[in-house]
Order: C-alpha cells, then structure tokens, then sequence
C-alpha cells in the first residue's frame, strides 16, 4: 500500500511516496502548480495522499488535488493527530508542517523530550515532552532572509550568495562577513537553544530537517538526529492514522 504526502513550503514542494512507514521516492517540484504530480501519480500505485501547505494554492491546483482518484486528507488544525497533543495558545495559526514534524520526530523517538529545528525559508524550532506533548516553539528567519533583509535594508551592504564562498570565524571582506554572519550566527542560536532546554531536559533529543543544513559542535551532535524526511514521516502517520 503507498501513501502520497504532499509538504508545500513557502519556497517549494516536496512530494514523497511512502510504502508503509518507508519513503520509496521524493520529488522536489513548484509550490504553486505542483508540476511534477501527475507523473508522480502514473508511476506508483498510490491508495491515499495527505497534504500540508504554508501558503495559498491557486484554484486550479486546489481543484488538481481535489480531483486525485483516492481519499485526499488536508492537514488542518482540526485534523485528528497521533501520539502527540497541541497545548499551542493559537492552533488555529500553527502551520501544519510544524505539526507534521514533531509527529514525525515522536515516532522515531517516543517518550523523549524532543527539539525539532527545521531550517528552511524561516527556521521553527519546536519542543514536544516525553509526553507527547507540544508545547510550543519559535520562529526566525532563514540565511537567505537574513542576507536579503541585510541587502535591502541597508543602502551599501549587497546581497551574498548564501551558498558560494567561503564562511571563515571571522571575515576579512564584506562579502565574507556578511555570509559568515548570516551562517555562523545561525548555527550559534540552534546551539544555544539545545543548551538552554538541555539544562532543563537533560535527555533532550534533537531532531534537525529541511532544506538548510548546518554544523552543530560536538556537544550538541551526542542526541542530533538529522532526517530530511521527518515532515513526510509525520505527514504519512497522521494519514495513516486517519485513514485507519
């Protein structure tokens, strides 16, 4: 039996075939018209499909996804959810892909204190207890919106390519310091989160995903867990768990 989850971000969409609790194959597509669905579909058997999305769907690709020959669950608030509960002030404005995430990180690790960092367009850190419990998290943004809003926001500073150059401790031109800054700061914070919540969860459990990767030290990598899947793992129990 295959599952499709469909994970639509602010940037892109990630489609992942599931043969039970197992990824078979991941497409990476537009976030708008999902352009690579339809071949997706031709290829595998799929018998049911869940979708997370952080933005508006044009109504033609609303109509796309209510179309698809088999049950179609959107993830929502109100979604009935496994082996977590949200005890987030707000559920109605938590985005459904950081529900997806902690539910993919207590299946890997049940009864743990887990943080989950997801590093993407805006970086969300989220903290469940060894109770499946979702306590809430934060927000901030991603490397390309701290070089952008660095560009943007200032008259000289120009806009650094995140991804090519060098990012040494400590720059020696305004290129390197501003991607340095960007980066290095970036990994600093997850840092200091894991130290502040380690003092008060001493078994916590760190769980890193998205399309952003980042070097933590070595006394944060001891319970790091990266997994590029843990939105899809999440997004595929909650289907399952539905469905059933």
């Amino acid at each position: 039996m295959k599952r499709l989850t469909i994970d639509i971000g602010n940037s892109r969409a990630k489609l992942t075939v599931f043969h039970r609790d197992e990824p078979l194959e991941e497409t990476l597509t537009d976030n708008r018209a999902l352009a690579s669905l339809p071949e997706l579909l031709t290829k595998h058997d799929i018998s049911a499909c869940i979708t997370s999305s952080v933005i508006e769907l044009p109504e033609e690709t609303e109509r796309m996804l209510e179309r698809l020959p088999f049950p179609s669950l959107r993830l929502s608030p109100e979604t009935r959810l496994p082996l977590v509960s949200i005890l987030y002030r707000t559920p109605e404005t938590l985005g459904t892909d950081r529900i997806a995430a902690v539910v993919g990180a207590v299946s890997r690790l049940p009864g743990r204190d887990i943080l989950v960092i997801d590093a993407g367009t805006c970086i969300t850190y989220d903290f469940v207890d060894q109770r499946g419990q979702y306590l809430g998290g934060n927000i901030s943004p991603g490397l390309r919106l701290r070089l952008e809003a660095m560009h943007s926001g200032t008259s000289r500073l120009p806009l650094v390519n995140p991804y090519e150059g060098e990012t040494p401790a400590l720059g020696y031109d305004t290129e390197t310091a501003l991607r340095s800054g960007a980066a290095r700061g970036i990994r600093h914070e997850m840092e200091g989160y894991i130290r502040e919540l380690r003092a008060k969860y001493p078994s916590l459990a760190v769980f890193l995903t998205g399309g952003e990767r980042f070097d933590l030290h070595s006394s944060a990598k001891s319970a790091t867990f990266a997994d590029r899947y843990l939105v899809a793992r999440g997004l595929n129990k909650i289907l399952e768990y539905n469905t059933k």
